[in-house]
């Protein structure tokens, strides 16, 4: 696979690395709340929005909301029903602006991985574990380090939810396909370890995701021309990193 190459200029401080070892074991079978969907998508939109917008450059791509990341399969089962594709689960958010793809690895505390994909091509990606002291708010730079290239100095923000303590953050726009062709993911705070995490059978999750956001925005696309308004306009054009929203 070619090397991953990350944009300088974006401040990611793009470098290669080899990842040898992921001693996570996935555990693919576990239920999902609505609960913590409920919980996730209040605490996101008041964290999220507000803090990387303040806090990030306007390099940065834009920071999609964290909302409805645990749907319940039956909730857009007529649309896109939530589904097991290799010990991933793949299913759409509450507000049909998107999908998530997200796995939980056995093990201490039971880390739970979360990439998420809006139709306006924003994402967001999070960990949470049971054994973590970040707290909702807290304010951190990690270092994400991918198969073939990472991130640097990468800001994220606290959460919590039902009993699990972890952090979101988003990239840009290239990081599903990055994350899709890496065997592994490995976290840092400085030289300390965050997580160590296996991403096999991610390249065909990531793939079954990207058609989950497909379905639901080809739906925004048809209701924007419905209402006689074209669906590329950004939900604030007047953001400092307003960007049109795709065609597709």
């Amino acid at each position: 696979m070619p090397e991953l190459r990350l944009c300088a200029h974006c401040g990611y401080g793009a470098f290669a690395i080899a990842l040898r070892s992921w001693p996570a074991t996935p555990l693919s079978d576990k239920p999902l709340s609505d609960k913590i969907a409920v919980e996730i998508r209040c605490r996101m939109r008041e964290l999220v929005h507000a803090w990387f917008r303040a806090t990030i450059r306007s390099t940065f791509v834009p920071c999609a909301f964290f909302t409805g990341l645990f749907a319940s399969a039956h909730a857009f089962a007529q649309e896109y029903p939530a589904r097991n594709i290799g010990g991933w689960t793949v299913a759409a958010s509450k507000d049909k602006e998107g999908c998530f793809v997200t796995r939980t690895y056995e093990g201490e505390g039971e880390t739970t991985l979360l990439l998420g994909l809006d139709v306006d091509g924003g994402n967001h990606l999070s960990v949470l574990n049971a054994n973590w002291s970040i707290k909702p708010k807290d304010r951190w730079k990690l270092t994400f380090r991918l198969s073939n290239g990472g991130y640097s100095n990468q800001p994220v923000v606290g959460m919590a939810s039902q009993g699990k303590q972890g952090f979101v953050t988003n990239f840009e726009a290239k990081f599903p396909s990055y994350f899709a062709a890496s065997k592994a993911l490995h976290i840092y705070r400085d030289k300390v370890p965050v997580e160590q995490l296996s991403l096999d059978g991610s390249g065909t999750a990531v793939a079954e995701l990207r058609r989950c956001v497909e379905i639901f925005s080809a739906k925004t696309t048809a209701r924007a021309r419905e209402k006689g308004r074209s669906g590329q306009i950004p939900k604030d054009p007047f953001a400092p990193d307003a960007e049109p929203r795709s065609r597709d």
